[in-house]
């Protein structure tokens, strides 16, 4: 069962929250620059990281699963969020250059048909980041955030789903390494230059990046057997000339 939106809404607003929005803000944009005149399509509950992006990209869309809910976003301008069937997105074929995956895969009931549609509205060479909790991370059983639930992922197992769905992983990095203790959420980014020096397993979010990868498919030859007939009498070299009868000598 997914959160609900405004538990993640809530989630979002406290210190925690804001620590998880920085750290894993700042890996998307080392990532993806600054998404210049691309469409970004913000996948689960994607938009705490997805403004940062609305100036630079020509479109941006946040797409939110039925069964989470959805919000009206950005407060300031006109709504670019739409509540959507996890199996089914509604919009058309290679549509979007870059899509950010955030609390979409954790909760899914098919996160391969949910991957497989990220493949499908994917622009041919586009990339995909995809965010999860990581599963030997402290955030994966930290019930009071987002990251407590559903499923978490080891790097292995996201790489064999992305394949699975036919995206090839090019890269992946680790975030949130501060416990989820709100007390220690101001030092955040201590923990986040430490841990990933020091102890960079025990992170709490796995990163994945991937690209759809287009290929033209070459029909193989097929070998058929041909029926030669054979010559009945076998021919001449060409460089040989026939050999001349000797003259017959009566007796």
């Amino acid at each position: 069962m997914r959160r609900d939106v405004l538990e993640l809404r809530e989630f979002y607003a406290t210190p925690l929250g804001r620590a998880a929005r920085e750290m894993v803000g700042r890996k998307v944009l080392e990532t993806w620059d600054d998404a210049q005149g691309l469409d970004l399509l913000g996948l689960g509950y994607a938009i705490p990281f997805l403004g940062g992006a609305r100036a630079a990209a020509r479109r941006v869309v946040a797409a939110m699963p039925a069964q989470q809910g959805v919000e009206i976003w950005p407060a300031d301008a006109a709504n670019l969020a739409c509540l959507t069937d996890e199996d089914s997105l509604p919009f058309p074929n290679a549509f979007f250059d870059r899509i950010l995956a955030v609390h979409a895969l954790e909760e899914s009931p098919d996160p391969l048909a949910l991957m497989r549609e990220v493949w499908r509205v994917l622009a041919p060479s586009g990339r995909v980041i995809v965010v999860t909790a990581a599963r030997n991370g402290l955030w994966a059983n930290a019930e009071k955030t987002p990251f407590g639930h559903g499923r978490p992922y080891t790097r292995g197992q996201l790489a064999d789903l992305l394949r699975e769905a036919e995206l090839e992983p090019t890269g992946w990095t680790r975030a949130l390494y501060v416990p989820p203790v709100p007390w220690m959420s101001g030092w955040a980014e201590a923990f986040e230059q430490a841990g990933s020096r020091l102890w960079p397993r025990f992170a709490g979010l796995v990163l994945t990046e991937a690209v759809k990868q287009t290929f033209a498919v070459k029909a193989k030859p097929a070998r058929a057997r041909a029926r030669v007939a054979r010559p009945a009498l076998a021919p001449l070299p060409a460089n040989r000339a026939p050999a001349s009868r000797a003259p017959r000598r009566d007796p």
